[in-house]
């Protein structure tokens, strides 16, 4: 069953590659949606795909690009939405 997933990854993420980095392992996993920059700094990432690859995109959130510093990590379960494909919003 698809779910839809809310992210939102705090610390250094910005200017890190982080968005670029998210939507290539988003895409390796199946996982539809999008993740765009914040103005306060973090990154917004909604996702939909199986249950079993958002939990690998969340634990893969927590350590993020390899030049990010990511310091903290909220999610919230969303109504899924059929996004298609994976896309870098700015």
């Amino acid at each position: 069953m698809e779910v839809n997933i809310k992210i939102r990854v705090y610390g250094l993420v910005q200017g890190v590659n982080y968005r670029t980095h998210t939507k290539s392992k988003a895409q390796e996993l199946g996982i539809s949606g999008i993740v765009r920059n914040e103005p306060d700094g973090s990154v917004y990432i909604e996702a939909e795909g199986l249950k079993e690859q958002i939990e690998i995109l969340m634990e893969w959130c927590k350590q993020g690009s390899p030049r990010s510093k990511v310091e903290g990590v909220r999610t919230e379960e969303g109504e899924v939405k059929k996004f298609n494909g994976f896309e870098i919003k700015r």
